[in-house]
């Protein structure tokens, strides 16, 4: 299973999201500081789940960070856009 389909998994076990994108931008860092050279290293999430409901913005990228657990030693960057939903 690629790393993409273990973000999705945990994101979705973790979260239970109304709406879930999980997008490689590796490609658009390759060569730049935090490129591993696996393709993998730059991620972008956009994630609506009900979980969010009067969370801030600092609690909301906590619970994203605690649902992906130990990927957060293989990703260098992870954008996000989160809302409640």
């Amino acid at each position: 299973m690629g790393l993409e389909a273990v973000i999705r998994a945990r994101l979705e076990e973790g979260l239970a999201p109304s709406h879930l994108e999980v997008r490689n931008e590796s490609h658009r860092h390759a060569g730049h500081a935090g490129d591993d050279g696996s393709g993998e290293s730059h991620w972008h999430v956009v994630i609506a789940t009900p979980a969010f409901a009067g969370k801030s913005r600092v609690a909301r990228h906590r619970m994203v960070h605690g649902a992906l657990g130990d990927l957060m030693e293989r990703i260098h960057a992870l954008s996000m856009e989160l809302s409640e939903g």
